[in-house]
């Protein structure tokens, strides 16, 4: 039996190796995410439109892209019904998801940096401050139900093109295997600042 110290969960080298220890995710977990790149790639404005058209045919989520956030800048819609795909705030948020898109197939897995990132996008979902932002936080809350649904959203997304695309079974597999194990890491590390 593996002893973890509870204490060592709050810090997120600690948390990082429990999780990646618990749903095994190991080096080859990691090769087949970067083997993914290639079915990944061509799809990435795909599903930055599905994303961003799911978010906006609901009220509850659209309405997070309505407040400034201290990291936009440029205009704003001022309510829900004049949010688009096309909305600058829209744009500005689909550039962050396609390069956490980008990251989940080329990230090196075995750098910290990486889960830094990782746990970077958990925290700034939640308006709270960190050192990447102002003290005052981000000011772009989004409730965890939507977080959750979003990152279940972006799997059958996922889950859909690996499935249809032209690898063997055995290929897919441990893409399919690789995505669900990280998406269920990123996951928790939204869950931790809720």
């Amino acid at each position: 039996m593996q002893h973890i110290d509870a204490s060592s969960l709050s810090s997120l080298p600690g948390r990082v190796a429990y999780l990646k220890a618990f749903l095994d995710f190991t080096l080859e977990d990691a090769a087949a995410l970067h083997s993914a790149k290639s079915v990944v790639a061509p799809l990435v404005p795909t599903v930055l439109d599905a994303v961003y058209a799911k978010l906006l045919s609901f009220d509850i989520t659209a309405s997070s892209f309505v407040p400034r956030n201290t990291s936009y800048e440029d205009e704003t819609a001022k309510s829900i019904q004049e949010l688009t795909p096309e909305s600058p705030q829209i744009v500005f948020r689909k550039n962050f998801l396609e390069n956490y898109l980008v990251e989940l197939v080329t990230a090196d897995y075995e750098s910290e940096k990486t889960w830094e990132y990782m746990d970077r996008v958990g925290i700034m979902h939640t308006g709270l401050p960190d050192r990447t932002h102002t003290e005052k936080g981000s000011g772009f809350r989004v409730e965890y139900i939507h977080v959750g649904l979003l990152l279940g959203y972006v799997v059958d997304i996922l889950l859909s093109a690996v499935l249809g695309a032209d690898l063997d079974i055995a290929t897919k597999t441990k893409v399919l295997k690789a995505f669900n194990k990280i998406i269920w890491i990123q996951n928790d590390l939204f869950a931790r600042h809720y």
